[in-house]
């Protein structure tokens, strides 16, 4: 394990990998006493919710060596080192998925999970798609799972889907197409 410091000395390097890195940052606390806390670094990802003409949704069942289960989830993937948001999402759900979009909406970004990792997830809708055979990596095992909107909520709401990014997108979605939608799903 390196120790690198950067020159304030309030972050230490602990260790570096291809996509993240893992910091031990100083900070006082309110009480002023000098505290440490380990850090995960990463560039941040995109989360793509791929949306048919007829309303259908394409998430992904993936199989996630880190927790030993495939999951349903969102296509989604690590930002490039200075990569626009908006350029990696057309990259990453046609290489997971086949698909590609003529239309992409943001519907905003959030913090995957802020007490250990300052991965910024932007999440985007994409529209207008047509079909393609998938570029997946040697090392992924991904297949699309088109269903419902309302069926995507009825699997959040039931505890099926275990994943965080796919579930604020999934709502995210649905509160902005709303009730109607859902009704007749």
């Amino acid at each position: 394990m390196s120790h690198s410091a950067d020159d304030s000395g309030d972050r230490h390097t602990l260790l570096t990998c291809d996509r993240f890195s893992v910091e031990r940052v100083g900070y006082e606390d309110r009480q002023a006493i000098r505290r440490w806390k380990d850090v995960i670094r990463h560039p941040g990802a995109v989360v793509i919710l791929p949306v048919f003409a007829d309303g259908r949704i394409c998430l992904i069942r993936n199989r996630r060596v880190s927790v030993g289960e495939t999951l349903i989830e969102v296509p989604a993937g690590t930002l490039d080192p200075e990569e626009p948001p908006l350029e990696c999402s057309h990259r990453e759900w046609r290489e997971e998925t086949g698909l590609s979009a003529g239309k992409m909406q943001s519907l905003g970004w959030f913090y995957v999970s802020p007490g250990i990792i300052d991965e910024k997830m932007f999440l985007f809708i994409a529209t207008d798609l047509t079909s393609g055979p998938p570029e997946l990596m040697p090392d992924e095992e991904i297949e699309n799972h088109v269903i419902s909107l309302g069926d995507a909520v009825g699997l959040v709401c039931q505890g099926e889907v275990h994943d965080a990014k796919t579930i604020i997108a999934i709502l995210r979605l649905a509160q902005r197409v709303g009730n109607d939608e859902l009704r007749n799903a």
